[in-house]
C-alpha cells in the first residue's frame, strides 16, 4: 500500500499550514467562552430526553450510575484531548491529532467518523427542538399542521419538518456571521439553561420519594452499562470544544479549562437531575419524550413544566450551535489537507469564518432533519464518539513516544510508556478500555450501521481523498526526484 496512507504530519508542519493558509480564523475565544461552549453542547438532549429513555428502557433508578460511568469514561478521554488541544491548537480536533500520530488513513477514518457524529447528532437535536417547539405553541393555542411539522414517515400525513429546518437555518446564519457573535449568543443561552437546570434540582428535590428508587437496578449490571452507552450521547460536547482551538486566544491555557471545566460541571448536574427525576416519578410512569417537564406536571406543577419546556428549547438551540460549529471546522481542516474539495477551507474576508463549510453542513443537516425520520440516533452517535475517544487516547501514547521532548502546556497524567522504568500509560489505557466496553454494550444493529458508514467513507477516500491529498502529492514528487 502507498506509504502516504500512513504518513504522519509533524506538529510544526500542522501549525505552519494553519498559520500560512490564505484565510485565517479569528482568535477571539477566552476560557469562559470555551467552558460555555462545552456546557452549551453537553447539556441538551442528554438530560432533557435521554435521561428518561435510559431510565425506563435500561437502567431504572440506577441511571445515576449510568451517567457516572459515562462521565468517568469521558473524563479519561478528556485528559487526553486536553494534552492534544494545547499541543496542536488548530481546527480539526481528533482528525488533526490522528494525522500527527497515526497517519493519513486513520485521520480520514476519524474525520469521516466525526462527520457522522456531529451531523447525525445535529439532525437529532433539531428534531427534538421541533418537538418541544410544537408543544410550546400548542400550549398557547397555536398548533402547527402535522404536514409541516413532522418528517415523512414519522406520523401519518407528514410532509416536512419545517421547525427543524428553520432553527438550523437560523443557527447556520449565526455561525457564518462570526465566532465572537456565536460565542456570545451561546453564553447567554447557556446562562438561561443553567438557571432552568438548577431550578429542576432545587424544586424537584422536595417531591422526591425514596420508595421510587426501589428496586434500584431492575435490569442488573448489563442494563446499567447499556444505559451508560445510551447516555454517553450526552457527553459529546466537550470534544466539540477542541474544534474551536484555532479560535482560542490562549489555547495552551484556555483549552484544558474549557474541556475539563465544562465536563466537570455538566457531570455533577447530570447526576443530580437524574436522581431527582427517578425519585419524583416511578420508573413505569416516566415520559421518555419529555421526562423532566412531565415529572413536574405529574405533581401538579404546570408552570414548572412549562418553564422546563422553554429551557429545553433554549438548551437544544445551544447544542445545535456548538455541534454545527464543530462539524464545519472538521470540514475546514480536512479541506485544508485537500482530502475534501479546497473551497471548503475558504475563510470569509469579513467575518473570518469558514462560511462555505458552515453553509454546506447546515444545509445537509436541515435536509436530513426535515425529510427523514430519525431512529436509534443516540446509539449511532455514541458509537462514533467512543471510537474517536479510543483513537485519541492511543494517539497520546504514540505522541509521547515519537515526540517526547515536545512542549506540552498540559500533560495527561500517567501517560508515559517506558517499560524499562516500569511506566505504563494508565490513563490512556483506562480510557481505551472504558470506551471499548461501552461500545461493546451497544446492539449489533448499531455496529452494522457504523461499519457501513465507515465503508462509504473509505470508498470516498480511495476515489478522491488519496489522489488529492497534500501527502499523496508530496509522495509523488519525492518519487519523481529519486527516479
Amino acid at each position: 500500500m502507498p506509504s502516504s496512507l500512513f504518513v504522519r504530519k509533524p506538529l510544526a508542519r500542522l501549525m505552519a499550514e494553519a498559520e500560512g493558509a490564505p484565510g485565517t480564523l479569528q482568535r477571539a475565544l477566552g476560557p469562559l467562552d470555551l467552558v460555555m461552549l462545552g456546557i452549551g453542547a453537553i447539556i441538551g438532549t442528554g438530560i432533557f430526553v435521554l435521561s428518561g429513555v435510559a431510565a425506563v428502557d435500561h437502567s431504572g433508578p440506577a441511571v445515576v450510575v449510568s451517567f457516572a460511568i459515562a462521565g468517568v469514561a469521558s473524563a479519561l478521554a478528556a485528559l487526553c484531548y486536553a494534552e492534544f488541544a494545547t499541543m496542536i491548537p488548530i481546527a480539526g480536533s481528533a482528525y488533526s491529532y490522528s494525522y500527527a500520530t497515526l497517519g493519513e488513513l486513520v485521520a480520514w477514518i476519524i474525520g469521516w467518523d466525526l462527520i457522522l457524529e456531529y451531523g447525525v447528532a445535529s439532525a437529532a437535536v433539531a428534531s427534538g427542538w421541533s418537538g418541544y417547539f410544537r408543544v410550546m405553541l400548542e400550549g398557547v393555542g397555536l398548533p402547527l399542521p402535522v404536514a409541516l411539522s413532522h418528517a415523512p414517515g414519522s406520523v401519518a400525513g407528514a410532509i416536512v419538518n419545517l421547525p427543524a429546518i428553520g432553527i438550523l437555518f437560523a443557527v447556520t446564519v449565526l455561525l457564518v456571521i462570526g465566532i465572537r457573535e456565536s460565542a456570545t449568543t451561546n453564553s447567554l443561552i447557556v446562562a438561561l439553561k443553567l438557571v432552568v437546570i438548577v431550578f429542576v434540582i432545587a424544586a424537584g428535590a422536595g417531591y422526591v420519594n425514596p420508595a421510587n428508587w426501589n428496586p434500584f437496578a431492575p435490569y442488573g449490571w448489563s442494563g446499567i452499562m447499556r444505559g451508560g452507552a445510551v447516555v454517553f450521547f450526552a457527553y459529546i460536547g466537550f470534544d466539540a470544544v477542541t474544534t474551536a482551538a484555532e479560535e482560542s486566544r490562549r489555547p495552551e491555557r484556555d483549552m484544558p479549562i474549557g474541556i475539563l471545566g465544562s465536563l466537570a460541571i455538566c457531570t455533577l448536574l447530570y447526576l443530580a437531575v437524574s436522581a431527582v427525576l427517578t425519585g419524583m416519578v416511578p420508573i413505569g410512569e416516566i415520559d421518555k419524550t419529555a421526562p423532566l417537564a412531565s415529572a413536574f406536571r405529574a405533581r401538579g406543577q404546570n408552570f414548572a413544566g412549562g418553564l422546563i419546556s422553554v429551557g429545553a428549547i433554549v438548551g437544544l438551540t445551544s447544542v445545535l450551535l456548538v455541534l454545527l460549529l464543530g462539524q464545519s471546522r472538521i470540514f475546514f481542516a480536512m479541506s485544508r489537507d485537500r482530502l475534501l474539495p479546497q473551497f471548503f477551507s475558504r475563510v470569509h474576508p469579513r467575518f473570518k469564518t469558514p462560511h462555505l463549510s458552515s453553509i454546506l453542513v447546515g444545509g445537509f443537516v436541515a435536509l436530513f432533519a426535515g425529510f427523514f425520520p430519525l431512529e436509534l440516533i443516540a446509539e449511532l452517535v455514541s458509537i462514533g464518539t467512543l471510537f474517536a475517544f479510543v483513537l485519541v487516547s492511543i494517539g497520546v501514547v504514540v505522541m509521547r513516544r515519537i515526540a517526547p521532548d515536545q512542549h506540552r502546556a498540559f500533560r495527561c497524567p500517567a501517560a508515559d510508556y517506558d517499560p524499562s522504568r516500569g511506566r505504563l500509560p494508565w490513563i490512556p489505557m483506562a480510557s481505551v478500555v472504558a470506551c471499548a466496553y461501552l461500545m461493546a454494550s451497544l446492539p449489533w444493529e448499531t455496529w452494522l450501521r457504523f461499519v457501513v458508514w465507515l465503508a462509504i467513507g473509505l470508498a470516498i477516500y480511495a476515489l478522491y481523498g488519496r489522489h488529492h491529498s497534500r501527502a499523496a502529492h508530496e509522495e509523488r514528487e519525492a518519487q519523481e526526484v529519486h527516479a
